[in-house]
């Protein structure tokens, strides 16, 4: 059972995922309902609950308690609970129990308190929104076109992510406390959430560079070439993350004599000669279709997809097909089903929403019998990390997987990472930029964070040495994981009936982009692709510009919504003893945090589109320019207390008493005079004053950090975030951990990334047994290897 407590979305889409699990889900309300019931993106009020509301809370139980937690029935409820879900931080502790407090007070419950900067350090009470987290993590920072202010990533895409990762915690904590009794509190950071999913790890890398000096004034924001590119009708999304795609590209746009003269072959080259490039591209892509454009590149195996709104991705023959969208129990809107399934399993139907305390006066089901929990050691002692004991046999390349992987291996797993030295894993070809020094692709930022805590090894799957060395490690894996095209370990001979043959307990855990099954399942896709094709980048950049991707939150957040429902598998397989077949498609987990443009067109026939930094839960709110280059400073005001303050701190206690800014529907309506006024206080002032004076009044507001330098952030420096890791080639460096902490947890990183094939000898021979005979002739015969063939 799970009791929520949480006044924010993150909290809300983590209790939506268990209930979507099958748990027992109880909202904890005051007597008026929860605020979100009357939540509408374009502000004007609704009949009855919303479609986000309706969304996020099918199935779950309403209980209103106006004395929070000191109520003796609630307190009863959360005591004997397996999780309780929070957003109070320390500010909140004298009118709320503190998660401190609560994990006092629930022997053996697991407490996970989701806020914007955790609930240590020195930003601790710091007041803030998502939007200044973004700014203040580095996330913005990267973001946009030089001759724009950098924008943020829409659809308040940092709250859905963190409630998924909020969710996996807690998951993980909830399993083993009921093999141990042991309670924990889950700390989760929305601003160490942006920085891992949303920097593209732009400070690792600075950092693998030596730190080069660099002007602060020469903004870091860039934008893919190609990307989101017009067409005859519409946009079309490409990237191009390998050589081949590039080519393959150049010649979609019959321009070959691009590859023979390389000029452009280069990222940093298409930038630097960006109106060149972009005239080249568009003069071609602008003479045809974009379903046209969709249907040439797709043969070509370039990653595509057409941008979609709202409207437009309930229009896709690929999600009709798959029957992605379900109807709300009340038939009134439409929405994204569970983004996951067992054994091809349909997710069982939505069940309607509660009405406000429509649950209060019945008996608690955790008090109509629960299991008992294990007794809790007599002796304090550290409890085991919650996946100790399990293998992993990790298949997956680039990042959503290999980020599903290191999870497992930070929460204890023992995960061996499988590449080949003729096809080395792509994200290794990130630390092409350090291709004059030796062993080049170990200097990769993404890889050397999402493989911390793996073994290496190498294996060729394509010849039958290779394929029965890794039936060998399936024959021990609790857990096998890819997220290939789902042809590819179908040519490897490994799927689901091989591995369920080889071992009837482990579970198989398949991430394709776009699933096993419909129109569009042989397609490559990135987190790129996600953000186009969801509607993510449909929210996402200036009005007065085009859609712009948000460079890389799909990526983790597909990874991170595969680790819970294997999560969920585990579970199901210790009551079953049996193994199942996880089908965790990046485009469905996508669509579950994109969920709101599908949600408005449905409902209320609202098509969402991007509005630069504003928001519709905040106003005014945007990056406000100070004294010198590219100085900006964010402010965000969700609450009318926000803007009672922000007009006192400038100095204009006179707009508090126009009638026209006494609510935020009307600040927002008058969001360019409003940016006009703050943009003029904050304009003569360094950006560094401007924030404190407007922290020190309540109003949330954060200096805009530089990607390429959060390493030395207070906040995430002081919660141990970035762990010096030392790596065998490439040196030490702080590199980001996990988003979240356990109480019980000093670190996440115990292992460096493995360097290619650097464990062969230690799990090939030492797990399995093999001499070092028979894996001299492996690496003779190129079934092994330490450095990627023709090196």
């Amino acid at each position: 059972m799970v009791v929520d407590l949480t006044a924010n979305l993150a909290g809300a889409y983590c209790a939506k995922m268990f209930t979507d699990a099958g748990a027992i889900v109880t909202r904890i309300e005051g007597a008026s309902g929860d605020p979100m019931r009357r939540w509408q993106w374009s502000g004007e009020a609704v009949n009855g609950d919303g479609p986000l509301f309706r969304y996020l809370r099918h199935g779950q139980r309403s209980f209103v308690s106006a004395l929070g937690i000191a109520d003796p029935l609630l307190a009863e409820m959360c005591a004997t609970a397996d999780l309780v879900l929070t957003s109070a931080g320390p500010a909140e502790a004298a009118a709320r129990r503190s998660p401190d407090d609560l994990i006092a007070a629930l022997p053996g419950t697991i407490v996970c308190a989701i806020t914007p900067y955790g609930l240590v350090g020195p930003f601790a009470d710091r007041p803030a929104t998502e939007f200044t987290v973004q700014a203040d993590s580095g996330a913005i920072s990267l973001r946009g076109i030089r001759e724009l202010p950098p924008f943020q990533m829409g659809g308040r895409i940092i709250e859905w992510v963190g409630g998924a990762y909020a969710a996996v915690a807690a998951l993980a904590a909830v399993l083993r406390s009921r093999s141990t009794g042991h309670s924990e509190l889950i700390d989760v950071s929305l601003c160490e959430v942006a920085n891992l999913t949303g920097t593209n790890f732009s400070d690792l890398f600075n950092s693998l560079a030596g730190r080069p000096p660099f002007d602060p004034s020469v903004p870091p924001r860039t934008v893919e070439l190609p990307s989101i590119e017009p067409t005859l009708d519409g946009w079309v999304g490409v990237n191009t993350n390998t050589r081949v795609q590039w080519e393959a590209f150049c010649l979609l746009i019959e321009r070959p004599d691009l590859i023979d003269d390389g000029a452009f072959a280069a990222l940093a080259t298409r930038w630097a000669r960006a109106d060149e490039w972009n005239d080249i591209v568009r003069t071609w892509t602008r003479a045809h279709t974009t379903h046209e454009i969709v249907e040439r590149a797709a043969l070509l195996r370039i990653p595509v997809a057409p941008v979609s709104n709202g409207r437009d991705v309930l229009e896709l023959l690929h999600a009709a097909e798959r029957q992605v969208f379900i109807g709300d129990p009340t038939g009134t809107f439409r929405m994204p089903r569970r983004p996951y399934t067992f054994d091809g399993e349909p997710a069982p139907e939505p069940r309607p929403i509660p009405t406000v305390g429509e649950h209060s006066n019945e008996v608690p089901p955790c008090r109509r019998g629960r299991p008992s929990r294990p007794s809790r050691p007599s002796e304090p002692q550290p409890p085991p990390l919650p996946l100790a004991g399990l293998t992993v046999l990790d298949l997956t390349a680039w990042w959503a997987g290999p980020s599903a992987a290191a999870i497992f291996a930070a929460l204890g797993a023992d995960v061996v990472h499988i590449e080949s030295t003729r096809r080395i894993d792509g994200m290794r070809t990130a630390g092409g930029a350090f291709f004059g020094r030796d062993q080049w692709w170990e200097y990769s930022a993404f890889f050397l964070q999402a493989n911390t805590n793996k073994y290496g090894v190498t294996l060729d799957l394509d010849r039958p040495d290779g394929r029965a060395l890794a039936l060998e490690l399936v024959g021990r894996a609790d857990i096998v994981i890819e997220n290939f095209t789902p042809r590819v370990l179908e040519s490897f001979d490994l799927d689901w009936p091989v591995i369920h043959h080889a071992n009837p307990q482990a579970i198989l855990v398949r991430m394709p982009a776009f699933g096993l099954d419909g129109p569009w399942r042989d397609r490559p896709g990135f987190a790129q692709t996600m953000e186009q094709i969801t509607g993510l980048a449909w929210m996402t950049g200036h009005s007065e510009d085009q859609p712009r991707i948000q460079r890389g939150p799909c990526d983790p957040n597909g990874g991170v919504h595969a680790v819970f429902a294997t999560l969920v598998a585990l579970e199901r397989r210790d009551r079953t003893g049996v193994g199942s077949l996880v089908e965790a498609p990046m485009f469905e987990a996508a669509l579950a945090v994109a969920a709101e443009p599908v949600l408005e067109w449905s409902a209320h026939g609202v098509l969402i589109g991007r509005d630069g930094n504003r928001s519709p839960a905040a106003a005014p709110q945007n990056l406000y320019a100070g004294r010198g280059h590219e100085q900006w400073l964010a402010v965000s005001c969700e609450t009318d207390a926000h803007w009672a303050a922000l007009v006192e701190a400038i100095g204009r206690p006179d707009l508090a008493r126009e009638p026209d800014l006494c609510d935020l529907a009307g600040r927002r309506r008058q969001g360019t005079r409003l940016d006009a006024i703050v943009g003029g206080w904050v304009a003569g002032r360094e950006v560094e004053d401007a924030a404190g004076a407007l922290i020190a009044a309540g109003v949330p507001a954060a200096v805009m950090t530089d990607a390429r330098r959060t390493f030395d952030h207070q906040q995430m420096s002081d919660r141990g975030y970035f762990e010096s890791v030392d790596h065998p080639v490439v040196g030490e460096h702080l590199t980001p951990g996990l988003p979240f902490r356990y109480a019980s947890v000093d670190r996440w990183i115990r292992r460096p990334a493995p360097t290619i094939g650097q464990h062969n000898r230690e799990i090939l021979g030492g797990w399995l047994g093999h001499s070092d005979e028979e894996l001299e002739v492996l690496e003779r015969d190129g079934i092994i290897g330490t450095r990627p063939l023709g090196t």
